[in-house]
């Protein structure tokens, strides 16, 4: 019901800086009242999916301990956006990054659930 779109992925060397941004919107028709909580995760080879960062609509955030003073999210409440700024990326931050939309609703009374975006590559080369 709901579609991720997700850009801002590449390679970068360690040092660098990449900027994240993915844009929730309805996949066929209607539109969104409002999303509880944006965020991204990610997942290197052979390990879990884990947090990086997510916003509430509130503006609480909440930055996985490896990421805290590198990386700074922000999010656009009123377009349904959210964006991850990526500085002095190390190689151990190379993975799939995904966003992620919880909570979304369509009305205040009509909930739509929690959606995933397919994903988008960050290498990070030493």
């Amino acid at each position: 019901q709901v579609q991720l779109v997700e850009s801002g992925g590449g390679f970068v060397q360690a040092g660098g800086s990449l900027r994240l941004s993915c844009a929730a919107a309805r996949v066929i028709s209607g539109s969104i009242f409002s999303i509880n909580a944006m965020g991204w995760y990610r997942q290197a080879p052979g390990k879990q999916r884990e947090l990086v960062a997510t916003m509430t609509s509130g503006g609480s955030t909440d930055y996985a301990d490896s990421v805290k003073g590198r990386f700074t999210i922000s999010r656009d409440n009123a377009k349904n956006t959210v964006d991850l700024q990526m500085n002095s990326l190390k190689p151990e931050d190379t993975a799939v990054y995904f966003c992620h939309a919880k909570g979304v609703r369509s009305s205040p009374f009509v909930p739509l659930g929690d959606f995933w975006g397919p994903g988008t590559q960050v290498t990070v080369s030493s």
